[in-house]
């Protein structure tokens, strides 16, 4: 069974399993669907079973997903699910070595394309999402006068949000209010910059 908490990376081994970019994929699609097989990935990812199946070992090996027990009748089908709800990767863990620094500014650069292109992706399909769902979709940028410490109170306090409203989706879905419920993916940027 799965852990309840995200896992904080600390070690460059896993950090540069999950950062390979296939295997983020089907870390974010496991992440979506709950569990899968090696071909049902595939189809999402564009891939043969075996590709898949080879990387999955591989993010098996790390701790980041683990064998799930089977969804259908088929003794053939190894299903695999996440091995935690999520995924902590901080920079100050990082820091201590430049091989190491370097390791977490690939994967960082690396999350934030595979985010860039879900979200270009959205604006490709746009029109094929009702009216609600495009007017329910945030796109919004403000430039803030902040100490690191306001950046950080509103970090906690953006993220104590999401929480919130995560618990709730899950705890209704659980219940059975299924109907009109997407997945829906918020990035939150907080960065200094100099004009």
């Amino acid at each position: 069974m799965a852990s309840k908490e995200n896992r904080r990376i600390t070690d460059v081994g896993t950090l540069k399993a999950l950062g390979h970019p296939l295997r983020m994929k089907l870390y974010r699609a496991l992440n979506v669907t709950g569990a899968a097989t090696a071909s049902q990935l595939g189809e999402q990812v564009d891939e043969a079973p075996s590709l898949v199946s080879y990387h999955l070992r591989k993010l098996a090996e790390h701790g980041l997903i683990q064998e799930a027990e089977p969804r259908s009748g088929d003794g053939r089908e190894r299903w695999w699910e996440p091995a935690s709800d999520g995924v902590t990767v901080r920079g100050v863990d990082f820091r201590d070595a430049p091989e190491r620094q370097a390791a977490h500014l690939a994967f960082t650069r690396l999350f934030h394309e595979e985010r860039g292109d879900n979200y270009r992706r959205y604006l490709d399909e746009r029109a094929t999402w009702p009216t609600e769902w495009n007017d329910a979709a945030a796109d919004a940028e403000a430039t803030l006068r902040l100490t690191a410490a306001e950046l950080g109170a509103l970090k906690d306090e953006l993220l104590t949000v999401i929480r919130k409203y995560d618990d709730q989706g899950r705890a209704d879905e659980a219940a059975g209010a299924t109907e009109g419920r997407e997945n829906v993916a918020l990035h939150m940027y907080g960065f200094p910059f100099r004009p």
